[in-house]
Formats: structure tokens, C-alpha cells, sequence
């Protein structure tokens, strides 16, 4: 595969360097997606029936419903092999332990002031379909959800042609508590959370990771409902120093790389011998793989830096969804990550086990998104009020600032409000 390389100076030159997420190129996709979002508001389930069979090949009879019956979900549990099950609920619990500690006390702060922290009361998740199934998907948006105590969770998610939703899905849904599954896919599932039709329950937060389309959905409906971000293309960036293993590092890069063409994979390091063998490495990988075509469609570049710190200082700029750090000196560099996602540390810290089982939530912000937002986690579903409860002497203390600010902006009647209780 072709692999773009760069010292330090000409990486910052490079226009990959700047990446961020523009959808403004997607003209004829958002022009289908408002469309699509326009119909199920006005249309609800008409709409969703004439959208399914148009995308997914398949809508409810007369006699059927979008909803997957409740006990399909435990008899897809049970259907499942053992150590598939296993899997499941070694994931579900270690996913389920991580977010609890996300769980915090509401903060009080002076006198008469406190923080109230309320989870919205139903949220809606997404689990992509289409040409995988991804039951983790649906145990990291459900688990913190439940986790946060909103009261009701309603999963969406594209059936098949005949209907049918993988076992997995289903049978992860049921161990992370779901109350319902839609089998709707697309933008127009995320419509039909955000709106609500006759079938399926308006909610308050939409969350979980689809494609284009599904993004498109999510900041067309944006303000109508909350949402848990816009991602863009999976990425992640391996920092590493001579000492790294050039096998694990190439392992690394492709199995990000796999997810999509349009995935990225950036190797920073101050040794010029090992990007040469992690470019052969990954050659040879790519012979065995199965995903490797789309692998050889990705972007994938290596940068040589001056020194460790200078390396740790392009990844910060960079802001990946995933930083994996290994090197001699790897927890001082940890300590120095001010952007990223998710950071592994270490050479046995692979980004898999984050995406399955570890525990912390592979729902993260993308393309330099992190340099601001955060993994969805508890607190995409919880919001928070602050309540104010004073006393005439409260009053007076905050009188002539109050005042004071409320005549340098011409608000007379705000100046009013608080001299009058005092006359």
C-alpha cells in the first residue's frame, strides 16, 4: 500500500496535518437527507415504511410492527454458542463497571446555590447494519444510558431483507436492557427518533455512530433532539519509539485501517528505522488479510520526528479519536496528551480490546474533534440545572453588581426587578 511520509516540518505543511470534519462536500447526501428527515416529520410512519423498502428492502405488513417483539431478544441470548454468550456479558460488565464510576454526587456551591444533575428521560440509540453487525456498538450506547437511570432506551437499527436483525444485536440489546428494538436504519431512524411517529417514541438524546448518511441525519436534527456528537472517519495514531515492535505497530495501524477506506492511520516516531520496518510489516500483513483491499484504500502515513516529545506534540495537534503510545517513556508521555479520544498506553495496550472489552467507551470524537469533545460516556445522557434559593440578605449582597451591570446594558426593568424588593 502506499504509505505518505513525512519529517516533522513537512507534515505540518501538509494539508493532512489541518484535517477536520467538512460535510460541506456532501452536497447531493445532505440534500437526501433533509429530504428524508422533511418526510418523516410530516409523514411518521408512511414515510418510514415507503424509506424502508427503498434502502433496506423490507417494511411491516398490515399485521406487523418496526418493533422486534420483546421476547425475541432474550430467545436470541439463549440461541447464541456459549463462549459467544460469554463474550457478551464479560464485555457488558466490564463496560457497565467503567461507567459507573463515571456517576458523580451533584455539586453544591455557595449558600442557596446547588447543581442539580437529572438523566433526560428517553434516549435513543443506533447500532449500524448493513454489511456487519456490531452487538458492542449496541452494549457501549445502552450501558451508559442505563447507567445514568434514564428511565426508558430504545434502540434503532436497519433490518435485514426479510425483516430479521442479527441474533447478536438482539442478544445484546436484551443484556444491556433495552426496552425496545425499531427495526428502522438510516437517516430515516435517526428522523424518527428525533421526531417521533405513531410507532416509534420521540426521545430526548440520539446517540451511537452510523454512516454518512446516519451523520448527515444527526446534525440535521440537531437542536430537535440532543445528540452525542458528528464523527467522521475512524483514525487512530501510534506514537512509538525505536524500541517498539514493528509488527505490533503495523498490526495496529491495519486493524484500524480495516474499518473503512476513508479510515486513518498515522505512525509518529523519532526512528527512521522502524517507520521502514512497519511500512515492510505492513506490506507483508496486508498478503493475509482479508479486509486488505479497503486497507490499501485507507490513508495511512508515517512522520519522523525529531525527538519523542516532538512526536507527542504533533499527536496533540493532530487530535485522534485513538493515541497509542508506546516507548520507553510512555506513562511520562501519557501525562503529556492534552487531545485525544481514547489514549492505550503500552505495547500490549492494543485498540481492540478497547473497541470490545476493556471497559472504556469506543464511541469517541473524530476528526480533531477531541480537541474539545469527549467519549460518550454517563454524562451524554444526564443534564444538569442549577437551582438558586436566596434570602433578603443574599439580595443585598448581590444588589449593586447586579444593578450596576444590568444599567451598563440599558435593561431597566432587570435593574428594577432587584431594587423594588428593597424599597
Amino acid at each position: 500500500m502506499t504509505v505518505k511520509r513525512f519529517d516533522a516540518a513537512s507534515w505540518l505543511d501538509s494539508p493532512l496535518s489541518r484535517r477536520r470534519m467538512d460535510l460541506s462536500r456532501f452536497v447531493e447526501e445532505r440534500a437526501t437527507v433533509a429530504e428524508i428527515c422533511a418526510r418523516v416529520m410530516t409523514e411518521g410512519d408512511q414515510a418510514l415504511r415507503d424509506l424502508g423498502k427503498r434502502f433496506d428492502g423490507w417494511a411491516p405488513g398490515a399485521a406487523e410492527s418496526f418493533e422486534v417483539p420483546k421476547p425475541e431478544l432474550k430467545a436470541a441470548l439463549d440461541r447464541l454458542a456459549p463462549a459467544d454468550r460469554s463474550a457478551l456479558e464479560f464485555a457488558a460488565r466490564r463496560i457497565r463497571e467503567f461507567h459507573e464510576r463515571q456517576v458523580q454526587a451533584a455539586a453544591v456551591g455557595s449558600p442557596g446555590l446547588k447543581l442539580l444533575t437529572r438523566p433526560v428521560r428517553r434516549a435513543g440509540v443506533y447500532a449500524p447494519g448493513g454489511r456487519a453487525a456490531y452487538p458492542s456498538t449496541v452494549l457501549m450506547t445502552v450501558i451508559p444510558a442505563r447507567v445514568a437511570k434514564v428511565e426508558e432506551v430504545v434502540l434503532a437499527t436497519p433490518p435485514r431483507s426479510d425483516g430479521s436483525v442479527p441474533s447478536a444485536i438482539l442478544a445484546a440489546a436484551h443484556l444491556a436492557g433495552v426496552d425496545a428494538v425499531y427495526r428502522v436504519g438510516g437517516a430515516q431512524a435517526i428522523a424518527a427518533l428525533a421526531y417521533g411517529t405513531a410507532s416509534i417514541p420521540r426521545v430526548d438524546v440520539v446517540a451511537g455512530p452510523g454512516n454518512i448518511y446516519v451523520t448527515l441525519a444527526k446534525k440535521e436534527v440537531f437542536g430537535s433532539v440532543g445528540v452525542d456528537g458528528i464523527a467522521g472517519p475512524t483514525e487512530v495514531v501510534v506514537v512509538a519509539d525505536a524500541g517498539a515492535r514493528p509488527d505490533f505497530v503495523a498490526a495496529d495501524l491495519a486493524a484500524q485501517l480495516e474499518h473503512d477506506p476513508l479510515a486513518w492511520g498515522v505512525l509518529i516516531t523519532d526512528s527512521p528505522q522502524l517507520a521502514d520496518r512497519v511500512d515492510e510489516e505492513l506490506e507483508s500483513l496486508l498478503l493475509g488479510l482479508e479486509r486488505a483491499a479497503i486497507i490499501r484504500q485507507a490513508t495511512c502515513c508515517v512522520i519522523v520526528a525529531d525527538d519523542m516529545d516532538q512526536a507527542l506534540s504533533l499527536a496533540n495537534d493532530f487530535a485522534p479519536e485513538h493515541l497509542l503510545i508506546v516507548a520507553a517513556d510512555a506513562e511520562r508521555l501519557a501525562a503529556q496528551v492534552r487531545n485525544a479520544g481514547a489514549v492505550f498506553v503500552g505495547a500490549y495496550a492494543t485498540v481492540p480490546l478497547g473497541d470490545y472489552a476493556a471497559g472504556p467507551n469506543h464511541t469517541l470524537p473524530t476528526s480533531g474533534a477531541a480537541r474539545f469533545a469527549s467519549p460518550l460516556g454517563v454524562y451524554t445522557f444526564l443534564k444538569r440545572t442549577s437551582v438558586l434559593s436566596l434570602n433578603r440578605g443574599d439580595l443585598e449582597t448581590l444588589r449593586e453588581a447586579s444593578v450596576r451591570l444590568a444599567e451598563m446594558e440599558g435593561l431597566g426593568a432587570h435593574a428594577h426587578a432587584i431594587e423594588v424588593r428593597l424599597e
